[in-house]
């Protein structure tokens, strides 16, 4: 009897209480999200932020893929986001991920930069409960007077 009480305590317990997968301190997705002016397909000196653009956190489980967790959000004034998740998600795949502009002229979803892996556990020793995201970014229609300066000032390191 006392082999089975001290197997409950050991291991069914413990499952027990991860299987809650509720975090104390809910963890927080936090970056930023850009319009690319000049249609380079990464930040320049011309990038703006984008403040309004809708985001989204999804998980999916890791084996069948499935989307088990979807959280939106939206940027601030700065182009920043941050975006709570009040669950642990540690057998689970994470991403920050662009899902539409707040602008019509800067609407095309940069290639690459699209989506930023996160990791949203506190049991990997991360002291901190933000996450944070790679920019992401959504590029102009068209591309605006003065890019070539900037591209050129690219260029010029190259050598």
């Amino acid at each position: 009897m006392t082999k089975i009480v001290l197997f409950i305590a050991l291991c069914v317990v413990p499952s027990l209480v991860s299987a809650t997968r509720m975090v104390n301190n809910p963890l927080v997705v936090q970056g930023q999200v850009y319009c690319d002016p000049c249609r380079a397909g990464f930040e320049t000196p011309k990038t703006r932020n984008m403040a309004g653009a809708k985001v989204k956190v999804v998980c999916s489980d890791r084996k069948s893929g499935e989307v088990v967790y979807e959280r939106e959000g939206h940027t601030d004034s700065t182009g920043q986001y941050k975006i709570p998740v009040a669950e642990d998600h540690l057998d689970e795949i994470c991403d920050a991920v662009l899902v539409k502009s707040s602008q019509a002229e800067c609407a095309q979803i940069t290639a690459g930069r699209e989506r930023a892996r996160v990791i949203l556990t506190n049991f990997n020793g991360i002291a901190s409960n933000t996450r944070f995201a790679n920019a992401m970014g959504f590029m102009a229609d068209q591309a605006e007077a003065g890019w070539a300066q900037v591209m050129k000032l690219y260029q010029e390191d190259l050598d």
